[in-house]
């Protein structure tokens, strides 16, 4: 086999499962918006989380590579970990009272946070495109979000919340990506979230689970850990200019299942909205790929 033929082979892998874990990530995403109708989101992401961190550390053990959930710079490791706690928070909290489709749409708008931040955080110079890009997608999210008049959409600010503390976690997760690796941020942040959400265990809201909703419960934690594993595996196989766009096919799934369980059908302004999220996002991802080759 050629190198370039490796190569498309290696991106045809990635992009199979960034497809893959965008669907996973969504259905996970669609059985927790089902479940807040009658548990607390901090019941639901202890569970989550336990069945996040079982399969991922038998995984680790099973491969020999236990080595990789070691911490080696816990101060960052902890400050990530506090914004991850913070953005499931706010976007599970969204999802009580967004479309599926929608709250997914705005927490996209994280890589035009990063690309503004970018500047006076990391000293990256930004190009006119790239700013104009950042420009139309915030034109997206005000789309969606509607602050004037009585359409507002008040819980739209949760999910945007949530890709600020996203856009600031990812920085970080830059910053560490020297000597941490992907599975101990993981394992790091998902034990943080856990512990402050157990914090409102005593809280009176708690209930026990029937079968059936245990199982989903079950289900949300072990398709997030298989779709988060998928979505690192993605970094591995293939550059993030070419894998990046398919992570949008979560807005797919989002709109089918919002359609299917709950007949969601987003308004005009709302479409609007998610086309310039989308199209400004991966237009940023590709400028940013270009400026790489350029700089090597």
């Amino acid at each position: 086999m050629t190198e370039t033929a490796a190569l498309r082979k290696q991106s045809g892998i990635g992009i199979a499962c960034t497809v893959a874990g965008a669907g996973l990530l969504t259905t996970s995403d669609g059985f927790v918006k089902w479940l807040t109708d009658g548990y607390p989101v901090t019941q639901i992401i202890v569970i989550r989380g336990a069945f996040i961190l079982l399969p991922m550390v038998l995984l680790a053990w099973r491969l020999g590579k236990l080595d990789t959930l070691r911490v080696r710079r816990p101060g960052w490791q902890l400050l990530r970990a506090l914004l991850f706690t913070a953005s499931v928070f706010l976007f599970l909290n969204g999802l009580r009272f967004n479309p599926l489709a929608i709250n997914t749409a705005i927490a996209f708008a994280s890589p035009l946070i990063i690309t503004a931040l970018a500047v006076p955080l990391l000293g990256e110079t930004i190009g006119w495109r790239r700013w104009a890009a950042v420009l139309v997608g915030f034109g997206g999210v005000l789309a969606i979000v509607r602050p004037f008049g009585e359409s507002i959409n008040l819980y739209a600010l949760l999910p945007l919340a949530c890709a600020v503390t996203g856009a600031f976690q990812d920085i970080i997760t830059r910053r560490i990506s020297d000597t941490e690796s992907a599975l101990s941020v993981l394992l790091c942040s998902t034990i943080v979230t856990m512990i402050a959400a157990a914090s409102f265990m005593f809280d009176g809201t708690w209930r026990m689970p029937d079968a059936v909703d245990f199982s989903l419960l079950v289900m949300t934690g072990l398709l997030s850990g298989a779709a988060h594993y998928l979505l690192i595996e993605t970094f591995v196989r293939a550059e993030a200019a070419v894998v990046v766009p398919f992570r949008y096919t979560a807005l797919v799934w989002g709109m089918a299942i919002g359609f299917v369980v709950w007949g969601d059908i987003p308004s005009g302004l709302d479409w609007l909205g998610i086309l310039l999220i989308v199209g400004s996002g991966i237009y940023i991802v590709h400028r940013e790929a270009l400026r790489r080759r350029a700089s090597a």
